[in-house]
């Protein structure tokens, strides 16, 4: 039998992460992300997060993060979603608000739609993946992990096409084509059993 393959270092979170980018020009900035988190565990305990920029570029435009754990979410940004690529430096988290989120619906087969649908603060915002691709576990050293201080043990599904729809209006732009551990996906994908482990 092959060697049990455990990890070094203290889980930190583990849950789901599925998130969505979108561009209206492929060379241009984002115009809209969203990065939703179902924590199962972490040093604050359980919940949810919607962490959602309309206007990435800007400290003062509609940008929120929906949570039922504040001091979770707080933590996640500031340790997590500040270093994913997208979101890097970018003003629009500077300015992020926190609000209460009131529930979440889960809905499709995850195999070729799936949905989330958040509601809270007079929002109902409605993150749906379809065209959804072969499912791939990997793990990503702390090398290559966006905090460059984590093992990042996880399951990804791409997807072709992804919105995002705040109080029944789409928002503009569309995924773009990126790769991570070797797989062609794009920058929508649904990211389950995802444990962020600390070196």
């Amino acid at each position: 039998m092959a060697d049990t393959l455990v990890f070094p270092g203290t889980v930190e979170w583990s849950g789901e992460n599925p998130g969505i980018s979108l561009k209206e020009d492929p060379a241009g900035p984002f115009t809209t992300l969203a990065s939703f988190f179902r924590v199962v565990l972490s040093p604050h305990g359980r919940g949810h997060a919607l962490v959602l920029l309309q206007d990435p570029q800007s400290a003062e435009g509609q940008n929120i993060c929906l949570t039922d754990n504040e001091p979770m979410a707080r933590w996640l940004v500031a340790d997590y979603v500040s270093h994913f690529g997208a979101w890097r430096n970018l003003p629009g988290l500077a300015g992020l608000r926190y609000a209460k989120l009131d529930s979440v619906r889960t809905s499709g087969d995850a195999i070729s739609t799936y949905s989330e649908t958040v509601r809270g603060a007079d929002l109902t915002v409605a993150l749906t993946w379809s065209g959804l691709g072969k499912p791939f576990c990997f793990a990503l050293p702390p090398g290559n992990s966006a905090t460059g201080k984590h093992h990042m043990p996880s399951l990804f599904v791409g997807c072709a096409t992804a919105t995002v729809t705040v109080n029944g209006k789409v928002r503009p732009g569309a995924p773009i084509p990126r790769e991570i551990a070797g797989q062609s996906i794009s920058t929508a994908m649904l990211a389950f059993s995802e444990t962020w482990i600390r070196v």
